[in-house]
This record gives structure tokens, C-alpha cells and sequence, in this order.
């Protein structure tokens, strides 16, 4: 659990990686904004179901989007859990208020979540600088796609705020 909260920033870009999955992110929205854990708090990035003794206790991790590619996905959660279990870290303690914490924030946009992800040594190695940076370029042409077309457009071009270049590059698609 420590490894995937400590790595949260770096992992977010695997488990959200659309323009728009990043507006989860925000108060109160029952989707985290900052890597906190709690016992059954669905507003938390980890959320623990279960307790002590009970052999169906689990956790579920809730920084992830439905257009998030589940290899990538879950192989950034074992990098991040293997990299807690291999330095013995543990978690910090539960947030019963997990929206006022004092946690690292998660990602707000795309561009934030390809930059944690460029500075992480732990995915460097886990998955190496050819992958990573090919994964890096890929995502910063999409990117460059949409704030070109929100410079000329605007962003907020939809009834429900989402632009159209959203709904063209991702609709279909997802």
C-alpha cells in the first residue's frame, strides 16, 4: 500500500491517461484528488474493504479510468506495491476526511501526470527509458493535438464542458 501511494503521481498517468480523466480529480467528487487510503471511503485513492482477521479484506484503487489500458495499469501498480514491499515502507495512517488531508495531491491535468511520470526513476527501471520515453511522446502528441484545437477552439466548446475534440479523439475509441 505504501509503494502505490508514494508512487500515486508517477503511476496516475498509466491509470488516467485522457485529458479529460484528470477532472475526476477534485473535492468531494467520490473519485480522489490526493493519494490518501481510509477504510471504506470511496472519496479515497485506496480504498480497504474488509479487517483484520477477515480473509476477504482487499483494497481497491480508485485512480483509475475506464480508458485506462489494463496492462499498463496494472503493471504500474505492481511496480509501485513491489517498490513498497522492497524497502519495507509503510503507509501513512488512514484519512477519515480524505478530501482535507495533507497528502500529496494527485495530477490535475494530463501534461502533470506525464511529468511525474518523466522524473520517476521507479518506472525508468521497472519498465525502461525506451519504453517510457516512447509512452512519453505518444501522449504528449495527443497533448499537443488538444491544446492546439483548444487554442483555436476554446475547451469549453459542449454542452456538458467536455470539448468536441474530446469527444471525437475518445468516443469512438473508448
Amino acid at each position: 500500500m505504501a509503494g502505490l501511494l508514494e508512487n500515486a503521481n508517477a503511476s496516475a498517468v498509466f491509470a488516467t491517461p485522457t485529458v479529460n480523466g484528470y477532472r475526476r480529480f477534485m473535492p468531494n467528487s467520490l473519485a480522489p484528488d490526493r493519494a490518501t487510503w481510509s477504510h471504506d471511503h470511496r472519496g479515497t485513492m485506496l480504498r480497504v474493504l474488509g479487517g483484520a482477521g477477515d480473509p476477504a479484506t482487499r483494497f481497491e484503487n480508485r485512480i483509475g479510468e475506464p480508458a485506462a489500458n489494463p496492462y499498463l495499469f496494472i503493471a504500474s501498480q505492481i511496480a509501485g506495491g513491489l517498490d513498497g514491499i522492497e524497502r519495507n515502507a509503510q503507509p501513512w495512517d488512514a484519512d477519515d476526511a480524505p478530501y482535507e488531508a495533507d497528502r500529496p495531491m494527485l495530477p490535475t491535468s494530463l501534461k502533470d501526470g506525464l511529468d511525474a511520470l518523466d522524473g520517476s526513476a521507479l518506472f525508468r527501471e521497472a519498465f525502461g527509458d525506451t519504453f517510457i520515453n516512447y509512452y512519453l511522446g505518444l501522449k504528449h502528441a495527443e497533448l499537443n493535438r488538444f491544446n492546439a484545437y483548444v487554442e483555436d477552439n476554446g475547451d469549453q466548446d459542449a454542452e456538458n464542458g467536455i470539448s468536441h475534440w474530446e469527444q471525437n479523439e475518445y468516443f469512438d475509441f473508448f
